[in-house]
């Protein structure tokens, strides 16, 4: 397997190409290119399965990659390098990017390593680009991508109904999808929309979209119904908390 780093800071390259080695025995060929053409030349040379890309870079920056590259030549994972602040990284987030933090720390390496084997392939990486270039140009994050067995759905936030805890995956409900078992945890998406007031976590394994409250029934120990006929749990500790919400919205 070939990997390739594309950084302008020499030190950093040498440092990520110690941190990958040390992190994994799956990597054949590690090439380094120090600005986004020269990277260019070596992906359609060498044709690496992992591209480490560092963001900030004179003359182009590692966004750049899709004005230089087919869509149907990035067949490859992408794993950025920045130092970019809070708001970019919720970019990064929302659109299922992979992404390391400066300083690199050797954990985060081979967490990221671990994940851009497991989808290499079938991430659909261009798509991605192309969502993460639009959500740090307009600050608009309104659409999500969700990683599931065959590759990465994106979805519009506000279409999402409900998602619903399932073991170490989430059950995703929209408007336009019954269910799709999406692969991460539900406390990632609870994080990830945590500044979304339409968001409401009204039990540990259920994380609801208020927009789409139909009915609140007391019996039972109370439980919500969604518009799409979908019951939600309710934890005796959030009624309180809920009702004062839902008398609010509107």
């Amino acid at each position: 397997m070939n990997v390739l780093i594309i950084d302008d800071e020499p030190k950093a390259r040498n440092l990520l190409e110690i941190l990958i080695t040390e992190n994994t025995n799956k990597i054949k060929n590690i090439f380094q290119a120090e600005d986004l053409l020269t990277g260019v030349k070596l992906i359609k040379q060498h044709k690496p399965q992992i591209v480490f890309l560092d963001i900030e870079m004179p003359e182009h920056s590692g966004l750049d990659i899709l004005n230089f590259i087919d869509k149907d030549e990035l067949n490859f994972e992408i794993i950025f390098t920045t130092a970019y602040s809070e708001y970019a990284i919720k970019a990064f987030q929302l659109s299922a990017i992979d992404y390391l933090l400066k300083p690199l720390r050797a954990e985060t390496v081979k967490n990221a390593l671990d994940k851009a084997f497991q989808f290499i392939g079938k991430s659909e990486i261009s798509l991605k680009l192309e969502e993460l270039k639009q959500s740090l140009k307009t600050s608009n994050f309104n659409k999500i991508g969700l990683p599931f067995t065959d590759g990465f759905k994106f979805v519009n936030i506000d279409d999402i109904i409900l998602l619903e805890a399932d073991g170490m995956y989430t059950i995703v409900t929209t408007t336009e999808e019954t269910d799709l078992l999406v692969c991460k945890p539900l406390k990632h998406f609870v994080e990830l929309l945590e500044k979304n007031s339409n968001f409401y976590k009204p039990h540990r394994s259920y994380l609801i979209n208020l927009k789409y409250i139909k009915e609140y029934i007391k019996k039972d120990g109370g439980y919500i119904i969604m518009d799409n006929n979908k019951s939600v749990s309710i934890s005796n500790d959030k009624k309180e908390e809920f009702l004062t919400i839902v008398q609010n919205i509107g």
